[in-house]
């Protein structure tokens, strides 16, 4: 193909209408006509002999042709951008940008308070919009809609970039007066009583809970499973703050990530034990989209959130030391 011929504004149009799934929309997007746009479309037809979108009884869907080219035509796009994008350096202190972030609770809880005072410090007038995993899909992440998620992960998709802020263990929180103390923490006691459960999270909108599906309540119930063993738990949530609270009933355990627990440890109510048995421990990292990886606020961005993964990380260390150390010995 002689590449001279093709008008690349046929990318835009492309890249756009496989954004928003309709004509109308990508038009007034592009601040075009609707003519010109279906006559856009018809011309990417012909570029690519393949309808790329067509109309089903849900709206437009895209081709399975239109559906490798987006990730395609979103990069050469992007590498274009940044080729003609005046470098201009980050002023922290100016900007009035708005960063996106998605952070499951825990990370909300031990992570972003600090972060925000850092950006408060650095730089006063940028927003910082928190939303919650069921508020986001990994399309909002690769597509640029969202600047950051932090989580732990199972899969992420191959063109992200990702950063593991922490490892982290476990560690279980209850109330200084359980009965449960009254004797040795073991697996058995522990067995005994009751527990609050908390939601692993990721993207995606949230369902309710089998207690009888254990595939599915994550972390310590896989662990007791591999032993032959499952947990009584009296309460769900799906979040760290409400399982610390509901922590200091005199009689209920939460068993959840060592900096997590660490939030209360002046809490003079409460008291934090080793788990009894082996729970594999997990990473939080750090996910964006390739479309970010050179823009020059997203870079400021990264290493803020780093650094301040990096204090708390320092400063958690003489609690958590112990949560590894015994985790290792009692692997």
């Amino acid at each position: 193909m002689d590449l001279s011929r093709v008008d690349l504004n046929l990318l835009v149009y492309l890249d756009v209408l496989l954004r928003e799934r309709n004509v109308t929309k990508a038009a007034n997007h592009l601040g075009i006509t609707q003519p010109a746009m279906s006559n856009g479309l018809r011309r990417l037809r012909d570029l690519f002999a393949d309808p790329l979108l067509v109309r089903t009884s849900e709206g437009m869907s895209a081709t399975e042709r239109a559906t490798e080219l987006q990730p395609l035509v979103r990069s050469i796009l992007s590498d274009i951008e940044q080729a003609v994008q005046e470098k201009t350096p980050f002023s922290a202190g100016e900007s009035q940008r708005v960063f996106r972030i998605m952070a499951s609770d825990y990370a909300e809880s031990c992570l972003m308070p600090r972060v925000l005072r850092r950006i408060r410090q650095e730089a006063p007038h940028v927003t910082l919009d928190v939303l919650t995993p069921s508020d986001v899909s990994f399309l909002d992440v690769e597509q640029g809609r969202l600047d950051m998620a932090i989580n732990r992960f199972e899969k992420l998709p191959q063109s992200f970039h990702q950063k593991t802020l922490w490892t982290e263990y476990f560690a279980c929180l209850m109330n200084a007066r359980n009965p449960i103390l009254s004797d040795s923490f073991t697996l058995a006691t522990y067995l005994d009583a009751s527990h609050i459960w908390v939601s692993k999270t990721g993207f995606g909108v949230g369902v309710g809970v089998n207690p009888k599906d254990v595939q599915r309540l994550g972390w310590v119930d896989e662990a007791l499973a591999l032993i032959g063993h499952k947990r009584q738990i009296s309460v769900f949530t799906r979040h760290y703050q409400v399982a610390m609270l509901l922590a200091e009933q005199h009689d209920l355990i939460a068993t959840l990530p060592c900096r997590a627990a660490w939030l209360q440890k002046d809490n003079p109510n409460l008291v934090v034990k080793t788990p009894p048995f082996v729970i594999p421990p997990f990473e939080l990292k750090m996910a964006w989209s390739p479309l970010l990886q050179h823009n020059l606020d997203h870079q400021w961005l990264r290493r803020l959130i780093v650094e301040v993964a990096e204090e708390v990380d320092a400063e958690f260390a003489p609690f958590g030391g112990r949560f590894e150390g015994d985790a290792g010995r009692l692997s």
